[in-house]
């Protein structure tokens, strides 16, 4: 195919030829604008990038906020550290146990501000509150919790006083006192962080029942599914330092009146010998350390005298007149305290201190006159305000 200038091509993106080409100068030409074409189309393609990724985060974020907001918005435990007198700078606690992500927050009946709770684990916050001098707070002051995520929001109030000893006093004579006829749990396998506890309580209907784990922060709620009994499911912590044997209580509350139930079930299903274990021998240890004291003794009058002897007599071969009477007292101090402490260092003590660390965890400390024999490791007893050994 022929170009001539009559004929020549005035597209923008192709130069006006001014001259006439044939054959190969032509294939080269089209090639030219092929390989042109084909890098805008790559420039712009790479340039889409950026705005296909945002899309596509755009699209995820949309996602997780649906199943965020599609989850259970539920509050598992609610719970105060009760304080022994309520006045201006006086802190209360608080501890919520809920649906992880969310915002807590509580406001306490009398308080002239709300609180927000932080997550300090998942599922987990906590805050403190302290009384201010314009606060009526009082031990049966109403507090009310609140949790939210998304335009969900959930409630629970707190079921005891903010003082130890005072609010709830039960009448245990009374006919209509609350009961609890069976407290029980679905022991775990292990009682490490995620595994899980389920407690069973059948007693009052119409009440609200909470449980609280030695070795757990605050407590967790129990919901009533049936009348009268009570279900609710612990999911262990990593902070949470719960064994075999830690001690569980249950309370339930009707109006104003409470009652408590003790477990008497292990909590972990593969442990029947936590309650079998062998005595512990409070006198018995293992030798941790063992240190060589040393004590600098204490120089006499010998060593001062010496000293301050030979001072005076250095002292006294310098200078002239009042300067030599000046260097022989000078001398004289100067060579009684070095006297002093060389004597002293002559009369330094050595003595020696065991470490042993009791088999209940306590450690204690024996000095000997001397070296008593004792190495890192060895087993021995405390006896009599000394060591023997422990065959």
């Amino acid at each position: 195919m022929a170009l001539t200038h009559d004929a020549a091509i005035h597209d923008p993106g192709i130069p006006v030829l001014q001259a006439r080409m044939t054959g190969s100068t032509a294939t080269d030409f089209y090639k030219e604008i092929f390989i042109k074409t084909y890098r805008k189309l790559l420039v712009g393609l790479f340039a889409l990038i950026p705005l296909l990724s945002l899309a596509l985060t755009a699209t995820e974020a949309s996602a997780q906020l649906y199943n965020s907001s599609a989850s259970v918005l539920r509050i598992d435990g609610f719970s105060v550290d009760e304080i022994p007198v309520l006045r201006a700078g006086s802190e209360l606690g608080f501890n919520i146990y809920g649906t992880p992500g969310a915002t807590a927050t509580l406001h306490i009946a009398g308080a002239q501000r709300g609180l927000t709770l932080n997550e300090v684990d998942a599922g987990v916050y906590e805050g403190t509150y302290a009384i201010g001098s314009r606060d009526k707070i009082t031990a049966n002051s109403p507090v009310t919790a609140n949790l939210r995520l998304g335009n969900q929001v959930v409630s629970a109030v707190l079921s005891e006083s903010l003082q130890k000893g005072v609010g709830y006093h039960p009448e245990k004579s009374s006919s209509d006192f609350p009961r609890i006829s069976r407290f029980d749990v679905n022991p775990s396998a292990e009682l490490s962080r995620g595994n899980q506890l389920a407690f069973t309580l059948t007693g009052t209907p119409g009440g609200k029942a909470n449980v609280m784990i030695k070795g757990m922060k605050g407590k967790f709620l129990l919901q009533e599914m049936r009348s009268g009994e009570y279900t609710g499911v612990y999911t262990i912590k990593p902070r949470d330092r719960i064994t075999s044997d830690s001690v569980v209580s249950a309370n339930l509350r009707v109006g104003d009146r409470i009652v408590t139930g003790k477990l008497n079930k292990s909590l972990q299903s593969n442990a029947p010998t936590a309650y079998r274990s062998a005595p512990i021998c409070v006198a018995c240890g293992t030798v941790e350390a063992v240190n060589a004291i040393e004590t600098k003794g204490e120089g006499g009058y010998l060593g001062t005298i010496g000293g301050g002897v030979v001072g005076a007599l250095l002292g006294n071969q310098v200078g002239s007149g009042n300067g030599r009477t000046a260097a022989t007292i000078a001398g004289a101090l100067g060579g009684a305290y070095a006297g002093r402490a060389i004597e002293g260092n002559t009369k330094k003590n050595v003595h020696y201190e065991v470490q042993v660390r009791l088999q209940n965890g306590g450690q204690q400390t024996i000095s000997f006159a001397s070296d008593p024999g004792y190495k890192v490791g060895d087993k021995v007893k405390v006896q009599d305000g000394g060591l023997v050994r422990d065959v």
